[in-house]
């Protein structure tokens, strides 16, 4: 369907007419007698507790029509029904990731911005790597890319800023973002091309680290601050984005993902996922949120896309009814807010909010009345605690929709707040980079102190009170890959055994197939439509080389091949048979 240059072939354009067609459908159009497609012979998985197993699914115009056993379904079946037998393999709902950036990740490796390549570089891998680009790149203004982690400056005596950087480049601006994407470093030069000096402001939803005496910049911006950095270079190109997207799109269709999140977008993200969703590309569901404030990047026409241009945008695929915040910090810099200080009675620093409770407020009850979802980043337990009371406050103001707003991350939670999820009907998210030991969460963890990490990544606690969770990979703080997500749910171990031990309490098999596809659609206003296979609902079916039910979890649910991928009755993935008129064929590509 697609050559090797990623150009979209005739047949291609025509499955996508045909795609179209499936998602729309006029109300007086008549209808088949038939079902378009059938699946027979699985042990099918449909996430209804109603009827929790069948062997047999019918779809017509991208629904399912009837389902049960073979007999249940047989009337349903045409001479134009397109049958696939299962040959006995195991059937699902497809996967939600509600928080991820693609862009992020792999924008850079289109724009040939510099990469690191290693997951945890000591200062030294990390000054050659630099020196390496320089070399490489002479023509380059800029030397800009990703990770340093601030763990092995620790590690190694060293303190990561201008001071180490000039001694590695002084003469070309550099930029380098932490593996957690809360700090950028900075050479001398690039503080000189973005113009900020010691009698630069922090921006509300940063800061910059200082000297305490002179209080000159040290090179270490925290959060937002690296915007004033992004706001000095050249934006990303939109063809960069799109080719981008399409490689984390390809990917997640490939690994059973049927709708996503992206999160911090602008009007050139929206430019690139509209180009794929015009291309037939866009095989995954987006819901793009809007950055509410210059977080990671300048979004220079914010106000124009949230009063109106983000429905230009709209399809049966893709909307733009969200903005994206960081609410706090992250735990590196000490920045994500508490209820108690970071050092206790040595201190009383516990991080800060970037938004005051009554602009949370305000804004909260704003794009509630307008419909659209309000995702905030909360890290810290005093964050959660402060975005819950702003939903609190707009439920009780006139005029709201009852949007059901996401609580981002929920790294640490207190216990009193998880019945709030349920009782406001806020989506409590997870990401699950610190869902089981290793060496980055060990270097991470050491900052919140044991007593909080007890507490962190509460999923069971939030679904024991009746709350709806659901998880996003956030890549690339985490890879994108879902199966890495299940697994870590169910066991809360390292799936490949590099660390033992168990961190947090684990859930079942069940709960987290539910949080990850029907939990998903709630959190998109989609549940009554899609994430689960029922009459009347999206067919967005996936067919996996494994039973999760039958095997051992751990070692296991991660390394979960899926081999057809079915979005509204669209064969989107197909992983055996290359020779397939779905949308991707094969494995799924190698992205990190």
């Amino acid at each position: 369907m697609v050559d090797a240059d990623g150009r979209l072939l005739t047949g291609a354009r025509e499955v996508c007419e045909m795609r179209e067609l499936y998602e729309h459908r006029p109300s007086h159009r008549p209808r088949s007698a038939y079902a378009d497609l059938a699946l027979v012979n699985g042990r099918i998985y449909t996430g209804d507790p109603g009827l929790p197993w069948c062997s047999a699914l019918a779809v017509a115009g991208g629904r399912i029509v009837a389902r049960g056993e073979r007999g249940d379904i047989a009337h349903a079946l045409g001479a134009g029904t397109r049958l696939i037998d299962l040959g006995g393999r195991f059937a699902m709902p497809g996967l939600y990731d509600m928080h991820t950036h693609p862009d992020l990740a792999l924008a850079p490796r289109y724009a040939d911005d510099l990469d690191i390549g290693i997951v945890d570089p000591r200062p030294d891998e990390v000054r050659d790597a630099v020196l390496a680009y320089a070399a490489k790149h002479p023509d380059r203004e800029w030397i800009y890319g990703q990770y340093f982690v601030r763990y092995t400056f620790r590690q190694a005596g060293l303190v990561p800023g201008k001071a180490w950087l000039d001694t590695v480049m002084p003469d070309r601006p550099v930029a380098l973002l932490d593996r957690m994407w809360g700090t950028m470093m900075v050479n001398s030069l690039a503080l000189e091309r973005a113009g900020i000096t010691a009698a630069t402001p922090d921006p509300t939803n940063g800061y910059l680290e200082r000297d305490p005496v002179t209080g000159e910049p040290t090179g270490l911006l925290i959060d937002g601050a690296y915007a004033l950095i992004h706001a000095a270079m050249p934006p990303t190109p939109v063809p960069v984005l799109r080719a981008a997207y399409r490689d984390g799109i390809r990917y997640q269709s490939a690994r059973g993902v049927v709708a996503s999140k992206y999160v911090h977008v602008c009007e050139n993200r929206l430019q690139a996922l509209h180009a794929l969703d015009t291309a037939g590309e866009l095989t995954v569901r987006i819901e793009a949120a809007i950055s509410w404030q210059d977080d990671i990047f300048p979004v220079r026409r914010r106000w124009e896309l949230l009063t109106g241009e983000r429905h230009y945008y709209r399809s049966a695929r893709l909307n733009a009814n969200a903005v994206k915040f960081h609410f706090d910090g992250t735990v590196e810099p000490r920045s994500s807010y508490l209820i108690t200080p970071w050092d206790g009675a040595n201190s009383g620093w516990a991080g800060k909010i970037n938004l005051t409770p009554e602009h949370l407020a305000d804004m909260l009850w704003d794009m509630d009345r307008q419909g659209i979802r309000v995702i905030a980043h909360c890290t810290g337990d005093a964050a959660s605690d402060t975005f819950l009371d702003a939903v609190a406050e707009a439920r009780r103001r006139p005029g709201g929709l009852g949007v059901r707003h996401q609580c981002a991350h929920c790294t640490i939670l207190h216990g009193s707040n998880l019945r709030r999820f349920r009782e406001l009907g806020v989506t409590a998210e997870f990401s699950p980079v610190s869902w089981y030991p290793s060496r980055f969460v060990s270097g991470a963890r050491s900052g919140y102190g044991p007593e909080r990490l007890s507490r962190a990544y509460n999923v069971k606690g939030v679904l024991e009170a009746g709350g709806v969770a659901v998880i996003g990979t956030d890549w690339p703080v985490s890879p994108l890959d879902p199966w890495i997500a299940l697994e870590t749910l169910v066991t809360r171990a390292n799936p490949w055994g590099e660390m033992e031990g168990r961190f947090g309490e684990p859930i079942s098999v069940e709960q987290a197939i539910g949080v990850m596809t029907r939990n998903g659609a709630w959190s998109m206003d989609m549940e009554h439509r899609a994430g689960s296979l029922e009459i009347g609902k999206s067919a967005d079916v996936i067919v996996l080389d494994r039973d999760l039910f039958a095997i051992e979890p751990q070692g296991n649910i991660h390394a979960t091949r899926v081999d057809l991928t079915f979005i509204a009755g669209e064969l989107v993935h197909d992983r055996l048979n290359a020779e397939s008129d779905a949308v991707w064929q094969g494995e799924a590509p190698k992205l990190w």
